[in-house]
């Protein structure tokens, strides 16, 4: 079975943002708030989850399941992007009409992964 393009667009995404997790940690460690301990393992299961799950999109008779965790993983780390927009420091200097705009976005990724299940 070939999958779309757009799948493979996707597993791409999702597997570059997760080996970023690993090359700059840092900034992802920022942007996580602080009511949740331990950042520095979070950024790293967060990463490693894109990582898998962009490959697992990939495998046809993984995708379906790939889709529901990347769906799982975007409603988790959506707390990110309220903090990042309530935080100036969590921010990364972004404008604020930036950062409002990400959280829209994260619906929008939401049911481009739910086209998959």
């Amino acid at each position: 079975m070939t999958l779309p393009w757009h799948l493979y667009l996707m597993a791409l995404i999702y597997t570059v943002a997760g080996l970023n997790h690993f090359r700059s940690p840092k900034m992802y460690e920022r942007i996580i708030p602080p009511y949740f301990p331990n950042p520095k393992l979070l950024n790293l299961i967060s990463g490693f989850a894109e990582i898998i799950l962009g490959i697992s999109l990939m495998i046809p008779m993984l995708s379906n399941y790939a889709a529901w965790g990347t769906i799982a993983l975007l409603i988790a780390v959506f707390p990110t992007h309220v903090y990042m927009y309530q935080n100036e420091k969590a921010g990364m200097k972004l404008p604020k009409f930036v950062l409002l705009l990400r959280m829209p976005l994260q619906l929008a990724l939401i049911y481009w992964a739910y086209i998959y299940t």
